[in-house]
């Protein structure tokens, strides 16, 4: 004896008004992840690039090429500014450091903090980096 199936009318539309909110919430979470993690790691890069920059422009560099040596400004316009394409430069603040000074074998510490606000309005983020090399030149 055959039975039929009883049809189940609106049991998809149920499961899928349940199912797509919590897959659609997932995939934007980790989209606003992934954002984030890229913001920081461009954030690591600025400060390293800074750090190279000022590391190869002490004293020495000064002496021989008779440029000045590098300033925090100047790391700041000429090696954080142009690397921080998609930073808004607003949020954008940095400190430049040198110890004890700029001169062959001292070090220099760049220091970049981002206030991030993601795209979901989740409130802001505050990403911070650290690179310290030693002057070379």
């Amino acid at each position: 004896m055959l039975r039929r199936r009883q049809p189940r009318k609106g049991v998809t539309v149920m499961e899928c008004a349940v199912i797509f909110p919590l897959v659609f919430l997932i995939l934007a979470g980790t989209i606003i992840a992934a954002v984030g993690v890229f913001r920081y790691q461009e954030i690591a890069a600025v400060a390293r690039e800074g750090a190279r920059y000022a590391t190869v422009r002490g004293q020495r560099y000064e002496f021989q090429t008779g440029n000045k040596a590098a300033t925090p400004q100047e790391v700041y316009e000429q090696a954080i500014l142009p690397r921080a394409v998609a930073l808004d430069t607003k949020q954008l603040t940095y400190s430049v450091t040198w110890s004890p000074d700029n001169r062959q074998g001292g070090t220099v510490t760049v220091q970049v903090n981002y206030h991030w606000i993601p795209e979901a309005f989740l409130g802001g983020i505050q990403f911070s980096s650290t690179s310290t090399m030693l002057v070379s030149y």
